[in-house]
């Protein structure tokens, strides 16, 4: 009897330390190395952590993503199928939400040629109305009643004078609600129809009269004129005339100057206010009423 427990306590002995031998060669497989004989056992090769290095610094010597130039590209590819709905949605987010970039220049330029030929074209009816003429009808009343001047009238009819309404006759009519933005800083005037951008014209010179901060203003009078005597729509002498746009409580003026052949101003003495090309100031006695408002940015950026 007493042999047999003898045996068993044995037996129990070597479970014991088999079992203990075993969790210490997993202890030294899986989480750490004993050495001594259980390294010779299973040898592991010891493997270092990885380094996390440092990320470089920024180059400043490369240029920053343009993603303005990016969208111009592409409105540059859909004018190239024909697409122009498309590249005008692609120009005008270039100069609503990317104004600074590198591109912004020419989609002004671009978008504005492209708006003025549709504002002004008679087969374009968006924004544009038909006045049926009724017996005692005006011109100048068809104007006032539209918010349009004889200008715009006699363009979008084809008219030639301003004679022979017939009761009956329609007529294409466009309310001309664009406000002026002038930026003297960049020596720009722009046309906008409330937040939407219409087109940019470069000023050729301005006289600020000693005007430094921003103004609110608007056009009391739009006229033209050919040597020292005014001129008016429907009048022979108008077509050649310069137009002058007058500002309210201000000495300012929006108006047109020429060039001599060596590319000086001929008008040495235009006046107080902001000054265009010829070409710029008829396209713009086509666009603009008296009423019209008119933001001047301060001088300074």
């Amino acid at each position: 009897m007493r042999l047999w427990t003898l045996i068993k306590l044995v037996v129990g002995a070597v479970v014991l330390g088999i079992t203990v031998f075993t969790g210490l060669l997993v202890f030294h497989v899986k989480e750490k190395p004993l050495g001594g004989v259980f390294t010779q056992i299973v040898p592991l090769q010891q493997v270092d952590p990885p380094k996390i290095e440092k990320l470089p610094e920024a180059d400043a010597s490369l240029p920053d993503v343009d993603p303005g130039a990016k969208i111009f590209e592409k409105a540059g590819e859909l004018i190239a199928v024909g697409d122009m709905v498309a590249a005008r949605e692609r120009l005008a987010t270039v100069v609503a939400t990317y104004p600074r970039s590198k591109a912004a220049p020419e989609a002004r330029r671009i978008l504005g040629e492209m708006n003025v030929d549709e504002v002004l074209s008679a087969t374009h009816m968006q924004g544009k109305e038909l006045h049926i003429v009724r017996s005692g009808n005006t011109f100048t009343g068809i104007a006032a009643k539209h918010h349009t001047t004889l200008d715009c009238i006699m363009h979008l009819n084809g008219l030639l004078d301003l004679q022979g309404l017939r009761p009956g006759e329609e007529l294409v009519v466009m309310p001309l609600e664009f406000k002026v933005l002038i930026e003297p800083a960049r020596k720009t005037l722009s046309v906008w129809d409330g937040k939407n951008f219409v087109k940019e014209y470069r000023l050729v010179s301005m006289d600020l009269a000693g005007l430094k901060t921003a103004l609110q203003t608007k056009i009391v009078s739009k006229e033209g004129s050919s040597g020292d005597r005014p001129s008016t729509p429907g009048m022979k002498t108008y077509p050649e005339s310069k137009k002058i746009f007058r500002l309210e409580k201000s000495s300012l003026q929006i108006r047109s100057v020429e060039y001599a052949m060596d590319g000086e101003i001929e008008d040495l003495s235009p006046g107080p206010g902001f000054h265009v090309a010829v070409e710029d100031a008829e396209e713009l006695a086509l666009l603009l009423r008296p009423g019209n408002e008119v933001e001047i940015r301060a001088a300074a950026p």
